[in-house]
């Protein structure tokens, strides 16, 4: 396992981990896994068994996106997914 970056660090860098982006964005580890599995988050990935880098700016953006469309439009993850994807 690699050594955690400082706050400073994740916030100049252009790609985060999933656990960074847990950290900057408040959302629960599962929930950003699931919207990874469902598509709606971007990541590259240079192979299979390597981790998910997210861009940090866009992968944020798209999670508060996400949360808007779910708590003030009431939209199911399906809806989000028809209207983003």
């Amino acid at each position: 396992m690699g050594r955690r970056r400082n706050l400073d660090i994740i916030l100049a860098s252009e790609y985060v981990g999933m656990s960074e982006l847990v950290q900057l964005s408040g959302v629960r580890y599962s929930t950003i896994k699931y919207y990874t599995e469902e598509g709606l988050l971007p990541f590259e990935q240079e192979d299979t068994r390597m981790a998910r880098k997210y861009p940090r700016v866009r992968a944020i953006e798209r999670l508060e996106e996400i949360r808007l469309m779910k708590e003030e439009q009431g939209l199911t993850i399906k809806e989000i997914k028809e209207i983003i994807l």
